[in-house]
């Protein structure tokens, strides 16, 4: 007769013959370790922003008469109204604005029309055309620049802000075209050819149907060239020949007090202006530009 034996279930700390023990403090462990990492690399991240922003409140004397990381003796709110005055920071950030904008507005409208045309519309030569925009990808800027000055002297543009967005415009072209034509590669073509079929016409299937579909794609390409047009500096430097033509990458190269001294103080409180506006654009669109960069990772 066979009789019913209880399981034997294991407990906590039950080991089976030839098991190998646990280590319950592995996971720990690993986690301490991580955390310690990211501290750090916040710490080298952190770091420089409190040393810029500590330093923007100081006075010339209390910069250079007492040590680089000493905190400020007296704290100089009035360096911030300085840059923004005296040190024609207001100018330098209406400068650039006035030539950020119509080439980001150029560059996205234009590489959005092109990465379509490559994409989804069915021609002879587009492959050729998107290898020819991957070419201009590989023309370092310097190589362009005395060409285009001669150019732009010829046609009567220096004086004026439209070769710093015509430049602009060109060299962010073969980036966009190339980006946003691998994001409209997971865009479903039934729906393009659903539009066909309703009677929309090639510009309505553009406007209507393809834009708002990249919509995080545009803002996400949006974002990188904003970030590469407005840190320039070598372009705005050849193009700019006057003090009112200067974008703040230049005004900040040459950023000068009363009597043409450099104040430091106001010079540092000019930098954290620029890099905290851009940090924070970039904080506040930056859940949006992460989805931009996965959706075109693959094809839907």
């Amino acid at each position: 007769m066979a009789v019913d034996t209880p399981l034997k279930t294991a407990t906590p700390g039950h080991r089976r013959p030839g098991q190998r023990a646990r280590r319950p403090f592995r996971g720990t462990g690993g986690r301490l370790w991580t955390r310690i990492a990211v501290g750090l690399l916040l710490v080298v991240e952190v770091y420089p922003l409190v040393w810029m922003f500590l330093t923007s409140l100081k006075s010339n004397s209390d910069y250079l008469d007492n040590s680089t990381w000493s905190l400020p003796t007296t704290w100089e709110w009035g360096n911030y109204a300085e840059a923004w005055t005296t040190g024609n920071l207001g100018l330098y950030v209406k400068n650039s604005l006035l030539a950020v904008v119509p080439a980001l507005a150029l560059v996205l409208l234009l590489g959005t029309a092109a990465g379509f045309a490559l994409q989804v519309m069915v021609w002879k030569g587009r492959s050729l055309t998107l290898v020819v925009f991957l070419a201009g990808m590989m023309v370092p800027p310097q190589m362009i620049l005395l060409p285009l000055f001669t150019v732009y002297f010829q046609a009567g543009l220096s004086g004026t802000l439209w070769p710093l967005v015509l430049t602009y415009t060109g060299t962010g072209l073969p980036l966009t075209v190339f980006m946003m034509a691998t994001y409209y590669r997971t865009v479903p073509r039934e729906l393009f050819e659903a539009a066909t079929l309703d009677g929309a016409g090639i510009l309505r299937a553009f406007w209507t149907i393809s834009v708002p579909m990249v919509r995080n794609a545009l803002l996400t390409v949006g974002l990188v060239q904003f970030f590469f047009i407005w840190n320039d500096l070598l372009i705005a430097l050849t193009f700019t020949n006057s003090q009112d033509l200067r974008t703040i990458q230049v005004g900040l190269l040459n950023f000068t007090g009363d009597f043409g001294a450099t104040q430091y103080g106001p010079l540092f409180a000019a930098i954290c202006i620029n890099v905290f506006g851009t940090l924070v654009i970039y904080l506040f669109l930056n859940q949006k530009v992460m989805k931009g960069l996965t959706s075109g990772a693959v094809k839907g």
